[in-house]
């Protein structure tokens, strides 16, 4: 099967629901939050990798109490859950490979408290972060989790992978910046976890547990959002480097001093090529690599912020460092990171994208690492990311029709993975594991961890009915 030229692997769905069955969620939310016809749910039934699975029923709760009976009801019937946002992820854990039910949280959009005094908002999964940041930029406030994403993808999304973004690498991600959510179990038993302040340490941390689970422990009807005040004061720097171990090196050199930007990524020379023609940022031709760093603070520290930083990430590969100045300069440079993802795609649209993380000070190494392997397996690789927390995003630009190509693919990834591993690293930073990492997981994790895991899961999920064989190793 195609979608947009690319090839979909389509899973064949274990179980279908009983008519019979359909007709009780019909009864118990309305005919216009069900959707049954098979046209309609197929849209339900990929996202944005190349998985794809049928759902035997598509459901649309609009509050916190649908999703409690919608989930009673699955655990009476043992009916597979695929929780859903808007389907941005790319590891497949939005797929329903199991068939049985997509709960999606599309119309669970409301803004339900803002608390300026308090620093909190409680939003509802289905808000979208750019939502997010509009309403708290508004009262002068900024929610930091931001993945390129942002205009589309949803809160509940952010929380399911503990999404981060850019500034991540400053204000830290969805577990740093969530106070607390009310969610549902397998079972269908509602419970709230965290507090409404800064400072709480009554019981186990359920909060930072369900963020980054994948739904499956539950699925989070509401989250109180941690605001952070609007800066004074921001500056963005754009440096560029005649290759890409000087501007690696550069980023440990700026991660080792006192000023943390509030965004350091890294665009390598492969992507620069592959973007110049989608961006009014002027790139020089014999640019091997470029950073984006944007620092933040209170307007009377800025110029000696700019200074340090300056001078911290001046090396002997450093080519040229300019600031930009106005802010059709700042929204360039920022459209030019953007549009590298959709770039890639065009040239490549059936890319493996991996994003991988290792300790910042390891980052050298993984870049020439990577330039090593790509040459090793004759794989073009294209590197970006979030340089500052040592999170990469690792692009091997490969034709799946291609048999041998996609042996190479597969081995060079194989290796890239070992080596991540070697540096202290992980295979997921934000994307999350879903599908398409989850036979990865057993080298990272220890199998003891796996089993603590294991009964975590049963704990919440005694049916294993949520997002099955998905997240942790089968």
């Amino acid at each position: 099967m195609a979608r947009y030229g690319v090839k979909i692997r389509t899973w064949l769905p274990l179980m279908a629901i009983d008519e019979h069955i359909i007709q009780s969620f019909v009864s118990l939310l309305g005919v216009d939050k069900v959707l049954t016809d098979p046209v309609d749910r197929l849209t339900y039934g990929y996202d944005n990798s190349r998985e794809q699975a049928l759902p035997d029923l598509v459901v649309f709760p609009e509050n916190h109490e649908d999703v409690v009976s919608i989930l009673q009801l699955c655990h009476k019937h043992e009916i597979p859950v695929t929780c859903r946002g808007r389907g941005t992820g790319t590891t497949g854990a939005a797929v329903p490979v199991n068939g049985g039910l997509v709960l999606s949280t599309e119309r669970m959009t409301s803004i339900l408290e803002m608390v300026p005094g308090d620093r909190l908002m409680v939003v509802e999964p289905g808000v979208t972060n750019k939502v997010v940041q509009q309403a708290a930029e508004e009262q002068g406030f900024f929610w930091p989790p931001d993945p390129t994403s942002s205009a589309v993808c949803t809160i509940g999304g952010n929380l399911a992978y503990n999404s981060a973004g850019p500034r991540a690498v400053k204000y830290g991600t969805p577990r740093e910046n969530v106070l607390g959510l009310r969610a549902v179990t397998g079972t269908g038993e509602e419970f709230r976890t965290g507090v409404r302040t800064t400072k709480g340490v009554v019981g186990y941390d359920l909060t930072r547990l369900l963020i980054g689970s994948e739904g499956t422990l539950a699925v989070i009807t509401e989250a109180t959002l941690k605001l952070t005040p609007l800066a004074e004061s921001k500056c963005t720097l754009q440096a560029i480097y005649s290759d890409i171990s000087s501007a690696a090196e550069a980023v440990s050199s700026i991660m080792a001093q006192p000023v943390v930007p509030c965004a350091l990524e890294f665009i390598d020379g492969h992507a620069i090529e592959m973007v110049r023609d989608y961006s009014s940022v002027d790139l020089p031709k014999n640019a091997g690599a470029m950073l984006m760093i944007e620092i933040d603070g209170s307007e009377s520290a800025m110029a000696q912020s700019i200074s340090t930083v300056s001078k911290v990430a001046s090396n002997n590969g450093l080519i040229c460092l300019n600031e930009a100045k106005t802010d059709d300069e700042i929204n360039a440079l920022w459209e030019t990171r953007k549009a590298l993802s959709p770039a890639l795609r065009n040239v490549a649209p059936k890319k493996i994208n991996e994003d991988i993380v290792v300790p910042v000070s390891q980052l050298p190494a993984l870049i020439i690492g990577l330039e090593n392997l790509g040459n090793q397996h004759e794989i073009t690789i294209v590197n970006f990311g979030h340089a500052g927390n040592g999170n990469i995003h690792v692009n091997l630009l490969i034709d799946p029709d291609d048999p041998e190509q996609m042996a190479r693919a597969k081995s060079c990834l194989n290796d890239i993975f070992s080596m991540v591993i070697a540096l202290g690293g992980t295979i997921s930073g934000e994307h999350g594991v879903g599908l398409v990492k989850r036979d990865f997981v057993e080298r990272e994790i220890d199998a003891t961890s796996l089993s603590l895991m294991r009964e975590i899961k049963a704990a919440f999920d005694p049916l294993n009915i949520l997002n099955s064989g998905k997240t942790l190793p089968q």
